[in-house]
């Protein structure tokens, strides 16, 4: 079971997930060109993909979506409101609508021989997800997550990410870059706010409450290029971990950061 960033940042957003036999792609949120070129970076093209699964509705998780769509008919999985957006909306195009399955939070799809559990999260969206992937192939029994877009971290959704081996989660800003910069107070209100995107430090706090002997892949995705450095993630994250209040420490995790423009990181569990 394999994590492929092919882009995740703030100016797009396209994860691959994948076993033997399944693969599936996490949003379509940069060009279609980009989107296969990074799929032949990972071995994969696009009909390799036998799903897409679609967190929310805004633009940097969808924009791609369309164009990808009318060369490639692939099924589109969402809940209900997400997808009312994205048919109505102008800059997706004409798009077959009979693509569009609909899903729940928290009531599990099977595609291929991957079992997808859909998580609700705290973001300014319509009715956004994240999703927990496991796999039986070969009867590895293996689990990941691919957690971004949310404001704060809820018991509910801390529970159904215990026992992971990998997760690619967001760490979006660093708190101080984003008080002093150059952003409107609003637009900086809307991204430290519960309903807006995981800081540093609390991307590491999140992950102090799923670590376990298990999870040994972590990939910080989804950061801002204005108000985050990689290294700047790595090390608040590593802080985080080491000085959690639990016995495990970063440099026993394999900890890589995902490139917010190109195809890059991948966790091979």
């Amino acid at each position: 079971m394999k994590i492929s960033s092919i882009s995740s940042g703030s100016k797009g957003n396209c994860i691959v997930v994948d076993n033997e036999n399944t693969t599936l792609m996490v949003d379509v949120g940069i060009s279609r060109k980009k989107t296969e070129e990074g799929l032949e970076f990972f071995d994969k093209t696009a009909d390799d993909v036998d799903g897409i699964l679609i967190t929310h509705e805004h633009s940097d998780h969808i924009k791609g979506l369309g164009v990808f769509l009318r060369k490639y008919q692939k099924p589109v999985y969402a809940t209900e409101k997400t997808i009312d957006y994205i048919l109505n909306e102008s800059s997706i195009g004409q798009v077959d609508t009979d693509l569009f399955n609909v899903i729940s939070p928290m009531k599990d799809l099977v595609i291929g021989d991957m079992q997808i559990m859909p998580m609700k999260i705290s973001h300014d969206a319509a009715d956004p997800v994240c999703y927990k992937f496991m796999s039986n192939t070969s009867g590895d029994n293996k689990v990941c997550a691919v957690v971004t877009d949310l404001g704060e971290s809820s018991e509910p959704l801390i529970n159904n990410l215990q026992d992971l081996d990998a997760i690619l989660l967001e760490a979006n800003h660093d708190i101080n870059m984003l008080q002093t910069g150059p952003y409107p107070y609003y637009l900086k209100q809307r991204i430290w706010g519960n309903k807006g995107h995981l800081s540093n430090e609390a991307c590491g706090n999140l992950i102090n409450n799923i670590i376990s002997d298990r999870l040994q892949h972590i990939m910080l995705g989804h950061l801002s290029q204005e108000n985050n450095y990689p290294a700047l993630a790595f090390e608040a994250v590593r802080n985080e971990i080491n000085f959690g209040n639990n016995k495990f420490c970063a440099d026993d995790i394999d900890l890589k950061v995902a490139s917010g423009t190109r195809p890059s990181s991948q966790i091979i569990i």
